[in-house]
């Protein structure tokens, strides 16, 4: 990812903390360390051969393979690293060279996805493991070096250091994933083909921008609907077919709480579009395990003369639709 993409990412990720602070680590606790600062340490790999490493911040982005140490100058009571990496990779993640105090209250935990403004990527719906499973706990397990391998493109780190000294390292890894599922996009344009192969399973794409999403392709086995269902606001849509695309938009993360714009439930090969003017835009496939899925789209970030103007005394008054 370059380093004006990783910059627009970053600040959305500001946009969608903005008002709690950070994303809390699930008992609420704020981190004190800003974002806007992270956008100058965007580096790159320049070679195969070439193992990258820094420092790791309190409140870090991370969007490369190498080795992340935190050295702790100051007790760093909230801190988390989001990592992210390409729609068609998972993240393995390894602890190291660990020196905190557990029985202090220090910890460090891995999370498979990742936690914004208390809400979860991909959410409990959607994802294979049980909520508690998607933690990896450093201070419970009795190995000393700790690994996890995330579920998605995005993993997340949590810790906490009271003294002065105590450090860590991780190292990041990115491994091709064949079939992906539950991707955030790194970039506000783009393309993607979501499949999914015999598999009771629903998948999100999301993107963290107002969009204009266009379907050009989708294939639902031997779905036989023809209706597409806007705004859901008396027909109940395409969700009793079992196989089915669902367009999303809202101001967080958790798909399970965004207002539901749009579905289709037909095979089609033309185009479908629709312009989103939320904080994250969202494709989500929908699958009974019955059929071979796949949804192929484009999306565009819109111009600040493209959003739709909210409606006044409806559900869209927090983001707009069209």
């Amino acid at each position: 990812m370059s380093a004006a993409l990783r910059a627009q990412l970053l600040l959305c990720l500001v946009s969608l903390l903005s008002g709690t602070g950070l994303t809390r680590y699930i008992e609420d606790n704020e981190a004190s360390d800003g974002l806007y600062s992270l956008i100058s340490l965007a580096q790159k790999r320049e070679s195969e051969d070439f193992i990258f490493r820094r420092p790791l911040r309190c409140l870090d982005m991370l969007a490369t393979e190498g080795y992340f140490t935190f050295v702790a100058s100051r007790p760093q009571l909230a801190c988390a690293a989001f990592i992210i990496a390409e729609p068609s990779e998972v993240i393995s993640l390894e602890l190291s060279d660990v020196s905190i105090d557990c029985s202090a209250g220090d910890f460090i935990k891995i999370f498979d996805g990742w936690v914004l403004k208390g809400e979860k990527f991909p959410s409990s719906y959607d994802h294979p493991l049980l909520p508690h499973e998607r933690y990896t706990d450093y201070c419970s397990s009795a190995a000393s070096t700790v690994s996890s391998r995330s579920s998605q493109n995005v993993a997340m780190i949590f810790f906490r250091i009271h003294s002065p000294e105590s450090s860590f390292s991780i190292a990041v890894k990115k491994v091709h994933n064949p079939f992906p599922c539950n991707i955030m996009s790194q970039s506000p344009e783009g393309s993607f083909t979501m499949v999914m192969p015999h598999q009771r399973r629903n998948c999100s794409f999301s993107i963290i921008y107002p969009v204009e999403i266009r379907v050009t392709d989708l294939s639902l086995g031997d779905a036989k609907s023809n209706e597409i269902s806007l705004l859901r606001q008396i027909w109940p849509g395409c969700s009793g077919s079992g196989d089915y695309v669902e367009l999303l938009g809202g101001n967080g993360v958790d798909t399970s709480k965004m207002f539901p714009v749009a579905d289709l439930c037909f095979s089609l090969s033309g185009l479908a579009q629709m312009k989103i003017g939320c904080d994250n835009s969202v494709v989500r496939l929908v699958s009974s395990g019955n059929y071979i899925n796949r949804v192929t789209f484009q999306y565009r970030l819109l111009d600040q003369n493209e959003i739709p103007k909210t409606r006044e005394n409806t559900l869209e008054n927090f983001c707009s639709v069209e």
